[in-house]
């Protein structure tokens, strides 16, 4: 498909015209006025145009009704960027069969799906053209017709579930995955990924599918935050009286809670080795009893399991029970780090920074060249949390049209002011800086170094640096 672009703004137009050909891959013409623009469409072919209301000598509006007296002007898609004092203009546009609008400055997200749309209607126009068979359609407009689906995902709110990006073959096969087990409740699933790859997002995937409006609970555990002496009675519930400081009445667990539901176990890898063969009973038996009770509770409990450790490797180990690692493996889904899916990291980028510029009222709107390598050139280790963090801090720090390089340097800087040698840090040997020292975030950091020390393993972090567990959530939670 080609779109042609005209917009007297020239940074304006040129920026959009350098998102629609870098990122979707269209081509492109830029004319910066209504005259030059008539003279290239009499000369060439185009599928769209994206004018600018407001110009001077010819406006969006009599371009739009000066394409229509073109040969070929009803096939023209034209589409009117416009301002709020020029709505009754717009109006008149709509009218005059313009395909669509869209507000200055232009929403990225908006912009994306209103060009896909309109290059759908002329992929579908040319099929019905070239195929005699009405319900015929080639492998390569399924696929375009599902990358056009899966980008209208990433911007529709599933209930609770938030933003799913799905820009990659590897996780448009997740998600497939994900929206089948959807359908069997009896199935458990295992979801594996690195920290920050967004598996609490594919379990609620999973439990919600494409309904928006599903009302069965949803309820989530991280298994390294609960107390190994309260595991039991938080999973199960208890019964009146069951233990010292038990409440009177009983208290019922959170897979009572889930009922109908699903329960979430995240980092299930942590969780005791004596409470496993309890879990694997409730998956195999579908009924539990409460701490303390002598009474069977059926259950109707999705159960999803995510985790950042290799559990097939714990199972060697001894530390995994290898029946509960087979039985939660028949519904596996795996999250390849980001690094594995360069492909996804600019459209994530453009995604988050359309969100935050929105949420600071920031003009950025687009990512310069130097600062898309220099995004797609980081491994990022923390994964989609650690991008859409760095997009939050640039826009939080900064504000331009375009993201650039000096936008980003922290994230080359490894996000700090304390890693600029490989010295060992040694009580008695610290060597105070000149300027102010932000203690707290000095020891964020240390706690972030030895997280990644350990692979985010939060026992043996806590125990490396001599603090609880509970004192290490707290930091984490500043993290």
């Amino acid at each position: 498909m080609k779109i042609l672009i005209v917009d007297d703004d020239i940074s304006s137009g040129s920026a959009v015209a350098e998102f629609i050909k870098e990122q979707l891959e269209y081509e492109i013409k830029l004319c910066h006025n209504g005259e030059d623009a008539l003279l290239a469409l009499k000369s060439e072919d185009f599928q769209m145009v994206i004018s600018d209301m407001r110009m001077p000598g010819i406006s969006g509006l009599d371009l739009l009704r000066k394409i229509r007296l073109l040969p070929n002007g009803d096939a023209i898609e034209v589409v009117i960027m416009t301002g709020f004092a020029d709505m009754e203009s717009t109006i008149q546009a709509l009218r005059s069969n313009a395909y669509d609008y869209l507000m200055k400055p232009v929403n990225i997200e908006e912009l994306a799906i209103l060009i896909e749309r309109v290059a759908e209607s002329f992929r579908l126009k040319e099929k019905n053209v070239n195929s005699n068979s009405s319900d015929h359609i080639s492998n390569d407009k399924k696929e375009e017709t599902e990358r056009v689906k899966y980008y209208e995902t990433t911007i529709r709110d599933i209930t609770s579930v938030g933003k799913i990006g799905v820009f990659s073959n590897a996780m448009r096969n997740v998600v497939k995955m994900a929206e089948q087990f959807h359908e069997d409740r009896n199935i458990p699933v295992l979801i594996e990924g690195e920290t920050g790859t967004g598996k609490e997002v594919m379990a609620r995937l999973v439990h919600f599918g494409q309904y928006t409006d599903l009302q069965q609970p949803f309820v989530s555990i991280n298994c390294s935050a609960i107390s190994p002496t309260l595991f039991e009675s938080e999973l199960f519930g208890y019964e009146a009286g069951a233990f010292t400081g038990a409440r009177k009445e009983g208290k019922p667990g959170k897979l009572e809670l889930a009922q109908g539901g699903t329960l979430f176990l995240d980092e299930i890898g942590e969780m005791p080795l004596d409470m496993q063969p309890k879990l694997l009973r409730v998956l195999q038996q579908k009924e539990m009893y409460r701490v303390g009770g002598n009474k069977a509770v059926n259950l109707d409990v999705r159960v999803i399991f995510a985790t950042n450790r290799n559990l097939k490797l714990m199972v060697d180990e001894k530390t995994f029970r290898s029946d509960l690692y087979y039985r939660l493996n028949t519904g596996r889904l795996y999250i390849p780090p980001l690094r594995e899916r360069k492909e996804a990291i600019l459209s994530f980028s453009q995604v988050f920074l359309d969100l935050y510029s929105k949420k600071r009222e920031r003009r950025f709107r687009f990512i310069s060249k130097d600062a898309k390598k220099m995004l797609q050139d980081y491994d990022w280790p923390g994964n989609i949390r650690e991008l859409k963090n760095s997009i939050e801090r640039a826009t939080l720090l900064f504000d331009d049209l375009e993201l650039k390089p000096e936008h980003l340097r922290f994230i080359q800087a490894d996000d700090n002011n304390f890693d600029n040698s490989d010295q060992v840090l040694v009580p008695g040997r610290i060597i105070l800086p000149e300027d102010e020292l932000d203690i707290e975030q000095l020891e964020l950091e240390i706690v972030r170094k030895a997280l990644k020390k350990f692979d985010n393993n939060k026992t043996k972090t806590a125990d490396y640096l001599c603090i609880t567990r509970s004192a290490l959530r707290s930091r984490m939670n500043k993290l």
